[in-house]
């Protein structure tokens, strides 16, 4: 006989059944009467058991419509080639990456001149509470909340490439109008970590219970210095970031991507 707690063998047994495909992405869980039934167990203990699944972020519960498992539509980000302009690019890579991938893209933007954040300061290479201009977007992929994306420019950039201070989309991509404009970004710094989201970050990525979320911070470099920080911002439940090292000749189109 099990020595767990009666409402984690209920999350055990429904686990494996999600993990099995008896309930696939998108359906919905038995209520909470029948599985009581099922487990001969108090709905509260029934309760206690889905909780976990929540919190785990295998299912999602909804006021009056019960509990639902989770859709992963897991979206591939090669890292790697976001950004290369030596690669085919049509507009910002965010745009031609999400097309490219048969999805769509659609985003929202926002433009702010703001003190620099210590953080971002350093990476920079300015002043602490330097002016910046931020460049925020919050992106969708096929209208599902996919990242939010904060980009810091010192100010002495945006005086060269005024754009940048401007509100709206840059069409064919910032790094392409910085490289137009004489600055070239020939180097990157990234750093990649993860975390439960604040409640800010829970809102706009609509992120449920136990789904934490990946950040990618990327500082650009010209030949002679920094010349941005973006701050990338992922759903960690929906993402997946890939890189691309050295000759992979031998690598087989099986091999995951």
């Amino acid at each position: 006989m099990s020595k767990q707690p009666k409402y984690r063998q209920i999350a055990d047994a429904l686990r494996r059944e999600i993990d099995n495909g008896a309930y696939p992405p998108g359906a919905r869980l038995p209520s909470e009467s029948e599985l009581s039934a099922r487990f001969d167990a108090s709905r509260n203990t029934v309760r206690s058991g889905l909780g976990l699944l929540v919190t785990q972020g295998l299912v999602s519960s909804s006021q009056g419509l019960g509990y639902e498992v989770a859709k992963h539509e897991v979206f591939k980000l090669n890292a790697s080639r976001f950004e290369n302009l030596s690669f085919p690019q049509n507009g910002d890579a965010y745009s031609t990456d999400v097309t490219g991938a048969g999805r769509r893209p659609h985003q929202t933007f926002r433009v702010e001149i703001l003190p620099a954040p210590a953080d971002v300061a350093g990476r920079l290479k300015v002043e602490p509470e330097s002016r910046t201009v931020l460049r925020f977007c919050h992106r969708y992929v096929d209208d599902v909340p996919w990242s939010t994306q904060a980009t810091y420019y010192p100010a002495w950039l945006a005086d060269e490439a005024p754009r940048l201070a401007e509100p709206g989309d840059i069409e064919e991509g910032t790094t392409r109008y910085l490289a137009a404009h004489g600055t070239e970004q020939i180097g990157y710094f990234d750093e990649i970590s993860t975390r439960m989201p604040t409640p800010d970050e829970a809102r706009l990525l609509e992120i449920g219970a136990g789904v934490p979320v990946l950040l990618w911070m990327r500082t650009g470099y010209s030949a002679e210095r920094p010349v941005r920080c973006t701050i990338t911002t992922f759903r960690g439940d929906l993402n997946r970031m890939t890189y691309e090292i050295g000759d992979q000749a031998a690598r087989s189109e099986i091999d995951p991507q």
